[in-house]
């Protein structure tokens, strides 16, 4: 068997919680060629150790999403409305069926999801909604359209998640819900965001955007909180170019997520509330249906190799992988990610290493640049003579002088991550050459001296 094949054993093995038990317990073994990593840094004209190799190519497809886009083109039925049977509905059933929820409803894109469940919970002008800064603009997005008030908390800095305690410092009379992101793919502290939104009888919506198949004490991630939000846009671990999806168990719920997204109108044809027209084409869920045969197989060779890569990074002191949380059992990895402390690299600024470790053949990048706290949409809020009539003054002066996340702008400072939709799902001989190339920046550090 090369590298590169998969049997059933393996599959079963590398989709257990073992995978991250290895990884935390240093069991897996070394693969990297130790050769390599002596002599001079590439960036000083030393041989780098990967050398002229790519990684799979990412979207994902093959002929079953080929054959499953033309058989909604010939069938004509191209708009969900036209059959109960037809991709969108048959995706929603899979899908829901995959994550372990009762009802799925499909929107067309991550943003969509959020927002329409936003609007089914009956959030809007007045309400706030407890979210993370560090996050793509639409978790925002999905808040500001329903004319709510995203409240941003501090992150834990090891895990680039929500920290709870700051979560609930923010809690104020008009607080109606706490947004999670999972970010990275990983859980977030739910447990305990879960036993807050408890205490003070709040609503949450999980931001599973990145986290498909993700897994917490057993639990696939979206089915925790009230309901769970996926995107599927192209970089995503299940993609479409652009698609999202809502699952949940509260059938009452779910039917008013549909209402919403299908401009207000119910799915028995009455035109009951304000709603946008979020619904999800057929040719988007054609091509996820076209995946759902092989997605847990990636799902558990990304885990398998993230697994390795932790293993093989835990004596690194300058490179730190994302802390897990107690109870994850498995991540999406959209992301690898790490942080950089330059500390332990005598110094060496993060872009200075990101060079480094680049002309190894090895490239990390910062991810977001800044938070979502130090983007000019919140000075334009508070100028907006929208929300100068939904909130006082003196709320609105308050929301500016809270809103401030040290702790996300040290994340932001120290992250160092590998997009892995793709490149996880490399043969084990190439994640052996990131290891390799990340210790040999680590055991030749003085070298850097010179640049």
């Amino acid at each position: 068997m090369t590298n590169g094949d998969w049997t059933r054993r393996d599959f079963l093995a590398a989709a257990s919680a073992g995978s991250l038990a290895a990884a935390t317990s240093g069991t897996i073994p070394a693969y990297g060629n130790l050769t390599k990593k002596a002599g001079k840094l590439a960036l000083l004209g030393g041989e780098p150790v990967r050398k002229n190799k790519s990684w799979p190519d990412w979207p994902y497809w093959d002929d079953k999403v080929i054959e499953s886009v033309t058989k909604t083109t010939k069938s004509r039925i191209w708009c969900r409305i036209q059959s109960s049977t037809g991709t969108v509905p048959t995706f929603e059933k899979e899908f829901a069926k995959l994550i372990g929820a009762k009802f799925c409803v499909a929107t067309g894109s991550g943003t969509q999801s959020l927002h329409t469940c936003v609007e089914a919970l009956g959030i809007g002008p007045g309400d706030e909604v407890i979210t993370s800064p560090y996050t793509d603009p639409g978790t925002i997005a999905s808040i500001l359209s329903a004319r709510a008030l995203p409240v941003l908390a501090d992150l834990d800095p090891a895990s680039f998640q929500l920290d709870p305690d700051e979560v609930e410092k923010r809690i104020t009379e008009n607080t109606k819900a706490i947004m999670p992101v999972h970010m990275m793919g990983q859980p977030c502290d739910i447990d305990r965001i879960m036993a807050i939104a408890k205490k003070h009888n709040l609503k949450v919506i999980e931001d599973a955007a990145q986290a498909h198949l993700a897994e917490h004490r057993g639990r696939k991630l979206g089915t925790i909180g009230d309901v769970g939000c996926f995107s599927f846009q192209s970089s995503k671990v299940l993609a479409c170019g652009e698609g999202g999806g809502i699952i949940g168990n509260d059938e009452a719920l779910m039917d008013r997520c549909y209402t919403v997204h299908n401009h207000g109108t119910s799915r028995r044809g009455a035109t009951e509330t304000i709603g946008p027209k979020y619904r999800m084409n057929e040719f988007q869920a054609a091509v996820l249906l076209g995946q759902l045969p092989t997605v847990l197989e990636r799902h558990a060779r990304r885990n398998e190799n993230a697994a390795y890569l932790t293993a093989r990074l835990k004596d690194i002191p300058y490179l730190v992988p994302q802390k897990l949380y107690e109870g994850t059992n498995a991540g999406s990895y959209y992301l690898y990610a790490m942080s950089y402390h330059k500390e332990h690299l005598n110094g060496v600024d993060r872009a200075t290493f990101l060079k480094a470790l680049s002309a190894e053949g090895v490239s990390l990048s910062p991810y977001i640049a800044m938070g979502l706290h130090k983007e000019p949409w919140i000075d334009n809020i508070l100028k907006s003579r929208v929300y100068k009539r939904m909130y006082s003054e003196e709320r609105l002066r308050k929301y500016r002088e809270e809103s401030q996340c040290p702790k996300c702008d040290q994340v932001c400072q120290e992250m160092a991550m590998i997009w892995a939709s793709g490149p996880l799902l490399a043969p084990k001989e190439d994640m052996a050459e990131v290891a390799d190339a990340i210790e040999k920046v680590y055991e030749n550090r003085d070298q850097l001296k010179a640049v």
